[in-house]
């Protein structure tokens, strides 16, 4: 079976997702990853990748009630699936494989 990868600001929406849980929609996910990275994102990538995201299966999402606030509009929230949170998982033993890869020396060096 093909595997579907993930990029690498798919990964920070999808694992964004992950920790809202059940509270994850255009808005806060933007928000959230700003907070946590200092990465100013634009609100059109992070609904150009939701959408990705849900294409590709690694998520769902379902309306919520409307609200005075945004003039009668619903939100769109969004939830990981079990194909996500595989997606997650594999990406994350993949980076942590690579990094025990690494001589010892090599960050040293890099001033990192």
């Amino acid at each position: 079976m093909r595997r579907t990868y993930l990029g690498e600001f798919e990964e920070l929406v999808l694992l964004m997702i992950t920790i809202l849980d059940g509270h994850a929609y255009g808005v806060t996910v933007s928000q959230e990853i700003e907070q946590h990275t200092g990465r100013l994102v634009a609100f059109g990538s992070v609904h150009n990748t939701l959408i990705r995201l849900e294409e590709k299966g690694f998520v769902t999402s379902e309306l919520g009630g409307a609200t005075t606030e945004r003039g009668g509009r619903r939100k769109r929230f969004f939830k990981i699936t079990a194909l996500g949170k595989n997606a997650l998982t594999d990406i994350q033993q993949l980076r942590n494989k690579l990094w025990n890869l690494m001589p010892d020396d090599t960050l040293k060096l890099s001033g990192i």
